[in-house]
Formats: C-alpha cells, structure tokens, sequence
C-alpha cells in the first residue's frame, strides 16, 4: 500500500519557464542564443549552491560577468526579474491540495538555499510533513545518501512511497532503494500514473 508522495521541486512544482522567456533573457543580456542555461546551471557554481557550500547572493554575483552584468546592483535586478518569472504549477498544485488528504507527502529536491520560503510564497508548505533541500543536507540526487534520507525522515518502507522527478536518472536511483517512482511530464500525465499506481481515483478534469 502506498502511504507517501515525494514531489520534486524545479519543473514539477514550479512551472517549466517557456524557451521564450530564455530566449528575452538572452537578447537583454546580449547572450548567444541557448547560452544562458549552460551559465547558469553547467557550472561548478550552480553545484557549489545546490549542496550549500555558497549562497544565492554569492552565486548571483559570481555568475554576475558571464551573464554580462557589470556591476553588483545590474547582478540583483536581474536576480530579482529572474525570481519574478517564476511560477508554480496551478495543476500539480491542485493535485498537492487533493493527495493532501489521503496521503503523507514530501518534497526532496535538488535547490539552493530558500526552499521552504518557495513553498511558503506559494502556500503549500503545511501540506509536506518532510521538505528535504539539498543545500541544507549538502548532497543532491541522485546520490543515494539523499534518498536515505528521505527514508529515515518518512520513517516508513521505501515500497509504500512514490517519487515524482522530472529527471529519469532521479527516479532510477529511487527505484534502486526500492521506492516506486515516476518521471514527471505533465499533471495531467501524473494522475494517469497514479491511477495506476492505485493511489489517486478522483476523475481528471481535463
């Protein structure tokens, strides 16, 4: 029997930002074409904030010149216009509120520092009894420990959890530990698996 629901936080969550808002970001910044990701998230300093070894104002201004912004006040109104865009999933939100009353849930992600005042903005953190952020554990998916973690905290078998990861590699390593997993497209999509799974039986509206 399943018990407990473990949703990732980036692109599950949140929303996916559109390739379009990635593509203005770039022409702002006067950034090649499909560059701003590699920047942004293919760098040491992207790691280095995901296990919490620097903050995120540190960050933002170490990665500050590769995004040509050339002065520290350039570096935080970008921050802040990036944190902007931000948005959550309205679907995988609804679906938080429904799986709230069956079943225990949690969050494990891979993210800097910050967190459970992501959750709080958007007012889902009283609905996880376990939010686990990487940066504040200091070791990321798919790195076993993590998931050990997860399964300490939950404190229940890993056959009665399922882990919901938009990154297959994730879902792999929570297979491996014996949880049942599922790689996440859409919410729509999420609910079928669940379904199937035997633990969501409220008809899709769409």
């Amino acid at each position: 029997m399943i018990t407990c629901l473990v949703f990732d936080f980036g692109r599950v969550i949140s929303a996916s930002k559109p390739a379009s808002l990635f593509h203005a970001y770039e022409k702002d910044l006067g950034l090649e074409p499909h560059s701003i990701n590699t920047v942004m998230f293919d760098s040491v300093h992207w790691y280095r904030a995901l296990t919490g070894e620097i903050d995120m104002s540190t960050y933002w201004q170490t990665i500050g010149p590769s995004l040509n912004l050339d002065s520290p006040q350039a570096v935080k109104q970008f921050q802040e216009r990036y944190y902007q865009d931000e948005e959550i999933n309205t679907e995988v939100k609804q679906l938080i509120h429904e799986l709230s009353r069956t079943h225990n849930l949690a969050v494990l992600s891979n993210h800097p520092s910050g967190l459970q005042e992501w959750l709080a903005d958007w007012q889902l953190d009283g609905l996880f009894d376990v939010i686990i952020c990487s940066a504040d554990v200091g070791v990321v998916k798919p790195d076993k420990r993590i998931f050990e973690l997860l399964l300490e905290r939950m404190e229940v078998p890993p056959e009665q959890i399922v882990f919901i990861d938009d990154t297959t590699e994730h879902v792999l390593a929570s297979h491996a530990l014996g949880m049942h997993g599922v790689v996440f497209t859409t919410a729509a999509q999420l609910k079928k698996d669940l379904r199937e799974l035997g633990c969501y039986s409220i008809q899709s509206p769409f």
